[in-house]
C-alpha cells in the first residue's frame, strides 16, 4: 500500500500536525532530488541513431536544423538527425539554452559569434535569421 502514516480515530490535533509537518518534509526533500537529478543529467540527452542510442553533451550542440518532421543536430563531432520536429524539441526544457533565428534553425547562444541584419554566424557555420525572428535575436544584443 506505500501509505506514508497512520491516523487512527479518536483525530488528536497534535498526532495531526506531526503528520502533516512529515509530510511538509517528505515533498520538500523530493523537490530537491528533482532538481538535483535534473542538474546532474541537464547537460547530456540521448538520440536514437540506428539501432543504438548515442549519448550527446548539450554544450556540444552547436545548432539544430528542422527537416520536415525530423531535426538535424549539428555538434562538433558530427550531425544526427533525430524524428521530432524543431518546435517539439525547443519546447523541451533541456533546450533552453537555444535561440531560435529561422522557422529551420535554432542556435546556442552562447555559440554566437555574430550577428548581422540577415545571418548569425556560429562557429564557422553562417546561418540565415528569419524576419519574425529578428526581435529575439535583438534581445541578445
Amino acid at each position: 500500500v506505500e501509505a506514508f502514516d497512520f491516523l487512527v480515530k479518536p483525530l488528536k490535533a497534535a498526532r495531526f500536525e506531526q503528520t502533516m509537518l512529515r509530510l511538509q518534509h517528505y515533498f520538500e526533500l523530493k523537490h530537491k532530488a528533482q532538481l538535483f537529478e535534473m542538474s546532474l543529467g541537464a547537460d547530456t540527452i540521448f538520440i536514437k541513431d540506428g539501432h543504438e542510442q548515442i549519448k550527446l553533451k548539450l554544450h556540444d550542440v552547436i545548432y539544430l536544423e528542422a527537416l520536415k518532421d525530423y531535426t538535424r543536430i549539428v555538434t562538433k563531432a558530427g550531425k544526427y538527425s533525430v524524428l521530432a520536429s524543431i518546435g517539439n524539441l525547443l519546447q523541451d526544457v533541456v533546450f533552453r539554452s537555444f535561440v531560435r533565428i529561422h522557422r529551420s534553425y535554432a542556435v546556442q547562444r552562447h555559440f554566437i559569434e555574430r550577428i548581422s541584419p540577415y545571418d548569425v554566424q556560429i562557429q564557422g557555420y553562417v546561418l540565415p535569421i528569419g524576419r519574425t525572428y529578428k526581435e529575439a535575436l535583438s534581445q541578445l544584443k
